[in-house]
């Protein structure tokens, strides 16, 4: 007995290698369309406008489906919802691959490929979750690893795929390599065999009742919140910095190798956050690390040259993508693992609409003033505010009481 006990608490990690993958090769091939963007533009004549709205199209989709996907988990198991998903995926790429009309292109990468993105995430960290009442910051950070490789692995790819064979054949080929990877991955996820002790207390309620609770607590609402502001802040820098360090006298190349050092930094991110939450709890990481953030989201007005653009890129990389996977542990320690599913779900539709935000506001404030820096004043604001409504965060409750005390009550 005792050795399935300690079969079933190493499973979990196994658990975690399996999301990672999935991560890797699904948020690779859904966020790689940059790179398709000018040979698509040349091939087909479409405006770069129409093909970009697929992305926009993709980023609604997935924050709108991230709340159903995470709901159906609750009640059926992460495995079917990433196995369907995972089908809903390749196709979307298949279709994408062939399409001869715009709008059949946005439909396919815009609803099926984003939409099928929003499975990606609350389903899989919430049966992370299920499995760890220790180390859940590392567990939950390296699952998010996989999301943070895939722009070092899928990208480059992609790219040299398409300068051999064109964009179509390259898009059907990811197509069917995700497919030979995400279903062998996606049935190594397994439920927890026992609820953990917070899981436990009191009788249980019926799980769409025990949701819709969670949902109205002013934990979740302050989480949410928080969410949204941390991704509001960050998007539009992320989108923009690019553009203003080229502005500032970077070439196209040294510009976008930005995007490379935050990714490095973000992976190293995600298991220094993750580590210091396991020790110090992750509340207080997620505000220290909003606070790091806004500084150095404000420090970009006083960058002019290109080493200091890698410099901030470290910083910033390193403490969004360490911040990120955080929220996920806070949650898990605030609500049941059986409602997981949608708490995470509805996190990831306002994460969804935070990222829509900043360029979108970024690229008005630009054209208005004719300078990135009230882009940097703005969002550096606006990681102020996070990092104050995080300060309200109320400490996780004991699991009779707080908000799991409630869902687990009669």
């Amino acid at each position: 007995m005792r050795q399935v006990r300690t079969m079933n608490r190493h499973y979990g990690w196994v658990l975690v290698a399996a999301g990672a993958v999935i991560t890797c090769v699904a948020m690779g091939a859904i966020f790689a369309l940059p790179v398709y963007l000018q040979p698509i533009a040349t091939d087909t004549g479409w405006s770069r406008a129409g093909i970009s709205a697929a992305m926009t199209i993709g980023f609604v989709a997935m924050g709108i489906a991230g709340f159903g996907w995470g709901a159906l988990s609750d009640r059926i198991g992460a495995r079917p919802v990433v196995l369907i998903a995972s089908g809903l995926l390749v196709a979307g790429l298949i279709l994408a691959s062939q399409a001869r009309d715009l709008w059949v292109f946005q439909c396919a990468y815009g609803a099926l490929v984003g939409g099928s993105g929003g499975a990606f995430f609350a389903p899989i960290i919430s049966a992370t979750l299920s499995w760890f009442d220790k180390n859940r910051g590392l567990a939950v950070s390296l699952v998010s690893v996989g999301g943070g490789i895939a722009p070092m692995v899928i990208t480059p790819v992609a790219s040299l795929l398409i300068d051999a064979a064109g964009w179509r054949s390259t898009m059907l080929w990811i197509a069917l390599a995700a497919l030979v990877l995400l279903i062998p991955a996606s049935l190594l996820l397994r439920r927890a065999p026992a609820p953990l002790a917070a899981d436990t207390v009191g009788p249980a309620r019926q799980p769409g009742s025990a949701a819709l609770t969670a949902l109205r607590t002013p934990h979740f609402i302050v989480l949410a919140a928080t969410f949204f502001l941390c991704c509001a802040a960050h998007s539009g820098p992320i989108f923009h910095t690019v553009s203003y360090a080229m502005i500032c006298g970077a070439s196209a190349l040294g510009a976008a190798t930005i995007y490379s050092v935050e990714g490095v930094a973000g992976l190293f991110g995600r298991l220094i956050f993750g580590t210091l939450s396991d020790r110090f709890g992750a509340r207080r990481v997620i505000i220290g690390g909003l606070a790091l953030q806004a500084a150095g989201i404000f420090s970009y007005i006083y960058v002019s040259e290109l080493t200091h653009f890698y410099l901030l890129a470290l910083v910033l990389g390193a403490v969004y993508g360490g911040v990120m996977p955080l929220y996920s542990v806070l949650a898990g320690a605030y609500f049941p693992s059986r409602v997981m599913g949608t708490v995470l779900g509805g996190m990831t539709l306002t994460s969804s609409l935070g990222m829509a935000f900043g360029p979108l506001g970024g690229g008005w404030l630009y054209d208005t003033f004719g300078t990135y820096h009230w882009l940097y004043i703005a969002s550096a604001s606006i990681g102020l505010a996070a990092a104050a409504l995080a300060l309200v965060f109320p400490a996780p409750p004991p699991p009779a009481e707080g908000p799991v005390g409630a869902l687990t009550a009669a």
